[in-house]
């Protein structure tokens, strides 16, 4: 009897390239030296100076060198990257940064980020990452319930509050006109326009022209004088906007000002909606961490009347670079917005499938880190951390103001813009100075018409010799020999 044997293999599958798949003993020395490295690194940094101390020519240069022709070992590239970062940033994770919304992470955020790349599951569909989908459900939906919005809310994790507010756009057309979605702005048959105040977040003028309404459609309402849209202002141009023939599609109201750190009158301006049947949205970017905390939340009050919101995580919640977040209550609405057919995919619902309900198909597991940061520290923990930024803020205050400064705004958004004694330098060259010491970090803005210095809680370890160095630093720059 003949019997039929399997040939030999006569290739072999090649080994996996070491260099991009090293052994676990060679990757684990470097995940601990690496863990060591950064945990020095943040030290010095938060001894050093907040802007960036690098020399670009040689950086340069040495950067030139990587022509990708002849492969490097690991843990020196890992060392030079570390050391251009640690010289070519400015310093977000410095205690004495009191600047933009960037705060430094927390560390479950930032643990949420080794765990994401260690499993890097595809964030589109719950056939492939059921848990995932779930976890990252379960954090918006404890938002939502936290803002007042209806157990039926939906919504999503995005890379930015810009690609939220753009989500909340899209949705607004979608709801105000079903052929929208397959005949785009040229169904309506009229110009559109939507509404935000003057001090909004100038990234809606991107929304305005990616979501294809065109700029001209963003109207800039006028503030009340104390950095406030004006309701009046706001209803009279809606009614101009009707008798002209224009469409009127949304009102996008701001918690939490990039300026100032302003809340608009959210509930006035959320009955101007409902009597006009306009889209409600409520950018809180900045402004939703409040939520976490019982003292502040009632200054939100008429975000649970909002159609939608915008929250970013990576701001005052403190979560890693870019984690932003969009809730509406109109579930079906958003997923008509996202509505698209793929018969490789194993769906489900359109508000459970993130593939079905965002811009996105494939991207990172962001969620993660906000459900960390709240597990770790629950609602009193985070309400604690934006509570102690405020009162960190009313620190700077008190101890500027007894140098003759100003206070220009009344946020209780952790957010102050103060001017200057008489007689000091001006505004921006006091900013220029601060930011050339490197002893601190701040901006210089406007508000209401005056030219101001802004100055931001965004360090939750922050403390009075932060504050400290931040003060003595203004008050020097402030002083006017040598100002032009």
């Amino acid at each position: 009897m003949t019997t039929t044997q399997t040939p030999a293999a006569t290739h072999a599958v090649p080994p996996a390239v070491a260099s991009l798949f090293p052994p676990r003993a060679e990757r684990e020395a470097i995940e601990q030296w690496l863990t060591r490295e950064l945990l020095e690194a943040g030290e010095r940094v938060a001894r050093g100076p907040v802007t960036p101390r690098l020399d670009m020519e040689r950086f340069r240069r040495e950067l030139a060198q990587f022509d990708f022709t002849s492969p490097q070992p690991l843990q020196p590239l890992l060392a030079w990257t570390i050391s251009q970062l640690e010289h070519g940033l400015t310093h977000l994770n410095n205690p004495r940064y009191f600047g933009l919304f960037n705060p430094a992470p927390t560390f479950p955020a930032q643990c949420a980020d080794r765990l994401a790349a260690g499993f890097n599951p595809q964030l589109a569909s719950t056939g492939t990452s059921p848990a995932a989908v779930a976890i990252e459900a379960h954090v918006l939906g404890a938002l939502a319930q936290r803002a007042g919005l209806p157990p039926e809310s939906a919504g999503h994790f995005t890379t930015s509050g810009s690609e939220a507010n753009a989500t909340a756009l899209i949705c607004a057309l979608t709801h105000a006109e079903p052929r929208f979605g397959t005949d785009g702005v040229a169904a309506f048959g009229a110009p559109l326009a939507f509404y935000a105040s003057r001090d909004c977040q100038p990234g809606w003028f991107k929304v305005a022209h990616q979501c294809g309404v065109g700029r001209a459609a963003l109207r800039l309402i006028g503030t009340d004088g104390s950095g406030r849209l004006d309701v009046r202002a706001l209803a009279a141009a809606v009614a101009a906007d009707r008798r002209a023939g224009t469409r009127p599609i949304m009102i996008a109201a701001t918690a939490g000002t990039t300026g100032a750190g302003m809340i608009d009158p959210l509930a006035a301006i959320a009955a101007i909606a409902r009597e006009h049947g306009l889209w409600y949205h409520v950018d809180a970017a900045w402004g939703g961490a409040a939520l976490a905390a019982p003292r502040l939340r009632a200054l939100l009050g008429g975000m649970e009347l909002a159609d939608s919101i915008t929250i970013d995580a990576h701001k005052w919640f403190a979560a890693t670079m870019g984690c932003g977040m969009f809730i509406t209550r109109h579930a079906h609405v958003l997923g008509e917005a996202f509505r698209v057919t793929a018969d490789f995919m194993p769906s489900a619902a359109a508000s459970v499938d993130p593939y079905l309900n965002t811009l996105h198909w494939s991207r990172r597991f962001m969620g993660l880190r906000l459900f960390l940061s709240l597990a770790a520290a629950g609602w009193d923990g985070y309400g604690a951390h934006v509570q102690r930024a405020v009162a960190l803020i009313d620190e700077v205050r008190r101890r500027l103001e007894a140098h003759g400064w100003v206070a220009r705004n009344a946020s209780r958004l952790a957010v102050l813009c103060v001017a200057p004694p008489a007689g000091a330098a001006p505004v921006r060259e006091i900013v220029r100075r601060v930011l050339s010491s490197g002893r601190a970090w701040a901006a210089a803005t406007s508000f209401e018409g005056s030219e101001v210095v802004r100055i931001c809680a965004t360090h939750g370890e922050s403390g009075d010799e932060d504050v400290d160095a931040l003060v003595g630093a203004l008050v020097e720059a402030a002083r006017d020999p040598g100002a032009p």
